[in-house]
C-alpha cells in the first residue's frame, strides 16, 4: 500500500549530498563524505525550522474567529466542531485532559494541542521523530502532501485480538499555528479511503485552537477541559496510563469508553 518515503526539496538534496563518492579506483573519499553529512544535516535543520505556514482553511487561532463556540463543543483548550452522529472521546494523562478524539461511524481523528516557537513551526521536525520511531518499530511510512498539507500515512506494528502481529494504518497530520500546533490522527477508514475522510478533513481545519498568554515550553501539551454540561457515567474501563471519556452524539452524556489510537 505505501512505497518508499517520498523526499522534498532541500530534504532530496541533502539526501544526495550526504552520498559517498568514489573515484575511479574504487576508494572513498571521506572528506566529501563529512561535507556531505554536513551538508545534509544543514539541510534538513533548513527544512523543519521554518516559519509557520499560511491558514487560510484552518484550523484557527481563537483570535482569528468571532464565535469560537457557534457549531462547536468547547473543550478550553480546543473548540471542537459537532457533528451529527458524532462521538467524542477525551483522553487523559496524569490529572490533566490532554487529546479530545472525534468518532465517527468507523472512523476517527485525535486532535492534540501543543504549544510552539512565536517564529518557528515544528510540524517539520516533529514529522521527522514520529516516522522515526515508527520504521524503528518495523512499521512503514511514507510522506506526502496531502489535503491537509505535508503528513504522515503509515503502517503501525499491533497487536492482533488473537494475539498475532499485524499492522494499523493512521495518517498523521499537522498544523503549525501562532504559538501552537495542532496534531491529527486519522484511523478506522477515514486513514485507506478518502471518502471517509472528507469529513474528519474538515472537523481538523474547522478546529479552534486556545493557547492561553501564559508562558509555556515548547510541546507542552494544551490541556483541555469537559463542558460545564457533561456528566460522567463510570463504566470501569481504564487504560494503563490513560483514562478515557465519551460523548455520545457530541453534545451528549459522557461515558467511559476506549481509547482510539495513540502513537508515542
Amino acid at each position: 500500500m505505501f512505497g518508499r518515503r517520498k523526499k522534498s526539496g532541500a530534504a532530496a538534496d541533502a539526501a544526495g549530498e550526504a552520498e559517498q563518492v568514489v573515484d575511479s579506483t574504487g576508494s572513498t573519499d571521506i572528506a566529501d563524505m563529512t561535507d556531505g553529512a554536513e551538508g545534509a544535516q544543514d539541510a534538513a535543520s533548513r527544512r523543519v525550522r521554518l516559519e509557520p505556514e499560511p491558514r487560510p482553511d484552518g484550523p484557527w487561532d481563537v483570535s482569528e474567529v468571532r464565535e469560537p463556540g457557534e457549531g462547536r463543543v468547547d473543550l478550553g483548550g480546543l473548540f471542537v466542531p459537532g457533528v451529527e452522529g458524532m462521538e467524542l472521546r477525551v483522553e487523559v494523562a496524569g490529572d490533566a485532559i490532554v487529546a479530545a478524539t472525534v468518532v465517527l461511524q468507523d472512523s476517527a481523528i485525535q486532535l492534540q494541542a501543543f504549544a510552539a516557537p512565536k517564529r518557528e513551526g515544528i510540524w517539520g521536525e516533529v514529522r521527522e521523530e514520529i516516522a522515526s520511531g515508527i520504521t524503528q518499530q518495523g512499521g512503514v511510512i511514507d510522506e506526502v502532501e496531502g489535503p491537509l498539507g505535508w503528513e504522515l500515512r503509515a503502517q503501525v506494528p499491533v497487536q492482533l485480538p488473537d494475539g498475532t502481529g499485524g499492522f494499523q494504518v493512521v495518517r498523521f497530520v499537522g498544523v503549525d499555528g501562532p504559538r501552537w500546533f495542532l496534531r491529527g490522527v486519522i484511523s478506522g477508514q477515514g486513514a485507506v479511503q478518502p471518502q471517509a475522510a472528507g469529513l474528519l478533513e474538515q472537523i481538523f481545519r474547522d478546529t479552534v485552537v486556545v493557547r492561553g498568554e501564559g508562558p509555556m515550553a515548547p510541546r507542552d501539551p494544551i490541556v483541555l477541559k469537559l463542558p460545564d454540561d457533561a456528566q460522567m457515567v463510570a463504566e470501569g474501563v481504564q487504560q494503563e496510563d490513560q483514562e478515557t471519556s465519551r460523548f455520545s452524539g457530541g453534545m451528549g452524556q459522557l461515558a467511559r469508553g476506549p481509547e482510539i489510537t495513540e502513537v508515542r
